[in-house]
């Protein structure tokens, strides 16, 4: 495996770090929360509203699919202005004003219904793009940026903190809306209104507690960040390895599957004979075995090079995907759910860890950009191809099958690929294997 020789920047000045700890910490836990306040824009989160809205709206299947792919992409274009934001009035107020927005536009969602004639697929698009703008782009950069800068020199600490904070936080959030959905049984609209108007709280009180980190000001933000590195590959090196297309490969790969059944879950289990109660199970128990996963990944991650470790996480998911069609009893879907988990925990770690790693940070920026956007466009790909594909062939079994197939195929890419040397401030060949 390859060494990576890394050029630390001077220290910050110590008496603002020690004095700025405590809110930090404040931070990295608000930050982790914002993150969880992501819900309604994500995936997961329009997964839990998805057939009945489309029963309700008297939309099919591959119409919303299209609706959601065109937002997501579209909706990406929300991280450029955000991080502008950022850097000229503070994560607080944007912050603030983010989830303000996201709540205005889910209580709006709750709104649509079918009386809304030749506007309802436009009216519907809008709001799916502002809500995927808001949560699952601009929101997310606020709470990477938030986290990002208040850890500094504790940086593996704090990220362990602040994924765990955010598992919790989303295990908790799904627990809550199950118990919502069995015990009240209140509809989407309702459910979804309720999930905007806490989203609005939450950006109230994060408003209040990021204050005293705010006012700390720029020195503080350079105390807490100063522990950063200069060496590494340029964009342009960068995407001539091998490497980089296969980590970014294999993880979009995997976010377009986990985007597709996300979204579609409720269907794909009905397909296999069980009812909405198994998918509300699953979508709690989901961030548990993630959250696991995570903590051993993290572990495993300072013992066992990225390659295997992603080699690991590709087979898990081809197996899953794979051995999908076999699913007839409930401990096999528990099985198939908890694999899927699995993969998904350690793919989301090296997914964080390995820009840095491998390619150094001195344009780290711009080499997440670039992988980001990757994952994003096979994230918004995967509900239509999963939902066009159940339409052409009847069913999600062959859809499954192709993803286990290209999921096999980055199991050896990743197991062979030579990762990049790094000497100090300077680029060079690849010259290590993912091993």
């Amino acid at each position: 495996m390859a060494t990576v020789e890394k050029t630390m920047a001077p220290a910050g000045p110590v008496p603002v770090q020690a004095r700025t700890t405590g809110r930090a910490w404040r931070a990295v836990v608000v930050a982790a929360l914002a993150m969880v306040a992501t819900l309604p824009g994500r995936t997961h989160g329009l997964g839990l509203i998805t057939e009945p809205l489309l029963t309700d709206l008297l939309l099919d299947r591959v119409t919303f699919a299209l609706i959601n792919l065109w937002a997501t992409l579209l909706g990406a274009a929300f991280c450029l202005p955000c991080g502008w934001l950022i850097d000229r009035i503070g994560a607080r107020v944007v912050l603030l004003g983010v989830s303000l927005s996201l709540a205005i536009t889910v209580l709006g969602m709750g709104q649509a219904e079918p009386g809304w004639g030749p506007l309802l697929v436009p009216g519907l698009f809008a709001l799916v793009l502002l809500t995927r703008g808001l949560g699952q782009s601009a929101l997310s950069v606020v709470s990477l940026a938030l986290m990002g800068r208040s850890v500094g020199r504790r940086a593996g600490l704090g990220v362990g903190v602040y994924s765990f904070v955010t598992a919790v936080g989303f295990m908790a959030a799904f627990a809550t809306i199950k118990h919502v959905m069995e015990s009240w049984e209140p509809g989407w609209r309702p459910l979804w209104s309720g999930i905007g108007v806490a989203v609005a709280a939450f950006g109230g009180v994060a408003f209040l507690v990021v204050r005293s980190l705010e006012q700390e000001g720029p020195e503080a933000d350079t105390a807490l960040t100063s522990d950063l590195d200069t060496g590494g590959l340029t964009l342009g090196q960068t995407l001539r390895t091998p490497a980089f297309w296969v980590f970014a490969g294999a993880t979009s790969l995997y976010g377009m599957v986990a985007a597709g059944v996300s979204l579609f879950n409720q269907s794909i289990l009905e397909e296999r004979h069980f009812d909405r109660s198994v998918f509300l199970t699953l979508t709690t128990l989901s961030p548990l075995v993630g959250l696991a996963a995570n903590l051993a990944t993290g572990w495993l991650g300072s013992r066992v090079a990225p390659g295997r470790l992603l080699a690991g996480a590709m087979l898990l998911l081809a197996t899953a995907l794979l051995c999908f069609p076999l699913v007839r009893s409930l401990w096999q879907v528990y099985l198939y759910a908890a694999a899927m988990g699995v993969a998904g925990g350690m793919v989301t770690v090296i997914f964080f860890a390995v820009w840095g790693q491998v390619f150094g940070t001195a344009h780290l920026g711009k080499i997440q950009g670039a992988a980001q956007m990757l994952t994003v466009l096979a994230s918004a790909a995967g509900p239509l191809l999963l939902a066009a594909g159940q339409r052409t062939l009847g069913s999600y079994v062959p859809v499954f099958q192709c993803a286990a197939g290209a999921a096999g195929l980055f199991v050896v890419a990743a197991w062979v690929v030579r990762l990049p040397h790094l000497d100090e401030g300077a680029s060079t060949s690849c010259c290590g294997s993912g091993g």
